[in-house]
C-alpha cells in the first residue's frame, strides 16, 4: 500500500484466508533466504499481481510509453475469458490485484466485469485512472463492481497547469468523474472504493500541492497522495519536469545535470511476490519493464504456475541478486526514492 489508512487496511486484511496468509509467509521467507544466501529460492505464489487491461490511452503524457505511442509490443485489450482463466489458476493464494500497467483501464469495455469477477473471489482490487471516462453510469458500475481502491490521477488544479503533463486532458472531466464516484458511493452507502487523488509532482505543478489538498477535501475523496515522477532522460530533463523541491524528486542536481538518488541494492522484493501480466498474456518481472522485454513466459503457451517456477524466472532473480545496476529496467527504479505523502 502506498500509505496507511485504517479503513482501507482493514478492508485489505479482510481478504486474508489461512491459505493466503501461509502463502505470503512462504514468499516472504524465501525472499529473505535468497538475500542471505545470494541464491534465488522461490516458495509460494504471487501475493499481488498487476494485470494490464489495455495499452490504449486517450492522453499523451510525455514520460509515458502509452502517451508517447512508443511501445514495441502491440496495442490491444485484455480479453475477459483469458483473464478469468488466469484468475482461476491463482485466486486461492492471490490477495491483491492491480488493474493497471500501461494505458487507461476504462477504455476496455470489459474492465468492470473483470473487476467484479476478481471481487467475487474475495481479492482486493485496485486501479489507476485519468478519470476521463468516469461518467455517471461508469461511476455507478464502479461501485457495483466491488472495486476496493480507485486512484485518480490529478496532476494540476487548473487546466493550464494540468495539461502541461496530462497532454490532451481536460481537468473538468477529471473533477466531474471524481464527483460522480463520490456521489454514487454515498448514495449506495458503500464502503468501497477507497478514493484517492494522486498528484504526480513535477516542476510545472509543484506550487499547487496545498491547492490539491484543499480540492480533495472539497470533492470528498478519501485521501490525497503525492508521488515522485520517473523521468527517462533525467540527466538532461528535456521536458523540464524534475521539481525544484528535493523531497519530491527522484534525482539530485549536480554540476553536470542530474543524477539518480536511489541506492539500487542487489535485491528486489517485487521479483518474489508481484509480477505483471500484459493484456496479451506475457509475464513480465515488474512494472518498470514497460515493453515486457524481459519475458518470463507466455500464458498463451504455459500455465502461470509453470512460468512462475521456470528457468527464466530463476535466472532473472539470480541476476538481480548478483548485480542490479547492470539491468536497464532497474537503473531508474523508484524503490528507495519514493515519497508517498498523505494530505
Amino acid at each position: 500500500m502506498a500509505s496507511f489508512n485504517r479503513r482501507d487496511s482493514l478492508n485489505l486484511l479482510s481478504k486474508l484466508s489461512f491459505r493466503r496468509a501461509w502463502n505470503g509467509l512462504k514468499v516472504w521467507s524465501s525472499f529473505y533466504l535468497s538475500k542471505w544466501t545470494k541464491r534465488a529460492i522461490q516458495w509460494g505464489y504471487p501475493i499481488s499481481i498487476s494485470f494490464e487491461p489495455t495499452t490504449s490511452c486517450n492522453l499523451r503524457c510525455p514520460e509515458c510509453p502509452s502517451g508517447l505511442r512508443a511501445f514495441t509490443r502491440p496495442t490491444g485489450m485484455l480479453q475477459k475469458d483469458f483473464f478469468t482463466e488466469t484468475i482461476d489458476q491463482l485466486h486461492k493464494e492471490l490477495l491483491y490485484l492491480v488493474f493497471y500497467f500501461q494505458g487507461e483501464p476504462y477504455l476496455n469495455p470489459s474492465f468492470l466485469d473483470m473487476v467484479a469477477y476478481a471481487s467475487s473471489k474475495k481479492i482486493y482490487t485496485a486501479t489507476s485512472t485519468n478519470a476521463h471516462y468516469l461518467t455517471d453510469a461508469n461511476a455507478k458500475r464502479t461501485i457495483e463492481s466491488g472495486l476496493d481502491r480507485l486512484i485518480i490521477s490529478i496532476d494540476g488544479t487548473t487546466q493550464e497547469v494540468y495539461e502541461q503533463y496530462r497532454v490532451g486532458g481536460q481537468l473538468h472531466k477529471v473533477l466531474e468523474g471524481a464527483r460522480n464516484v463520490v456521489r454514487w458511493k454515498k448514495e449506495m452507502k458503500s464502503k468501497t472504493p477507497f478514493i484517492v487523488f494522486q498528484f504526480l509532482v513535477v516542476k510545472p505543478n509543484e506550487h499547487q500541492i496545498e491547492e490539491v489538498k484543499q480540492l480533495g477535501r472539497e470533492i470528498g475523496v478519501d485521501d490525497v497522495w503525492f508521488k515522485t515522477a520517473q523521468v527517462y532522460d533525467y540527466e538532461n530533463d528535456p521536458n523540464q519536469l524534475i521539481p525544484t523541491t528535493d523531497k519530491y524528486s527522484r534525482y539530485r542536481k549536480t554540476d553536470k545535470g542530474y543524477e539518480f538518488k536511489g541506492k539500487l541494492l542487489n535485491q528486489c522484493w517485487r521479483l518474489w511476490h508481484d509480477p505483471v501480466i500484459t493484456w496479451d498474456g506475457l509475464v513480465a518481472p515488474c512494472c518498470f519493464d514497460k515493453d515486457a522485454q524481459y519475458q518470463m513466459g507466455d500464458l498463451k503457451k504455459k500455465s502461470f504456475r509453470e512460468i512462475w517456477r521456470n528457468g527464466e524466472y530463476t535466472k532473472f532473480r539470480q541476476k538481480i541478486l548478483k548485480g542490479r545496476r547492470n539491468i536497464d529496467i532497474c537503473s531508474n527504479c523508484s524503490e528507495g526514492t519514493k515519497v508517498w505523502e498523505r494530505s
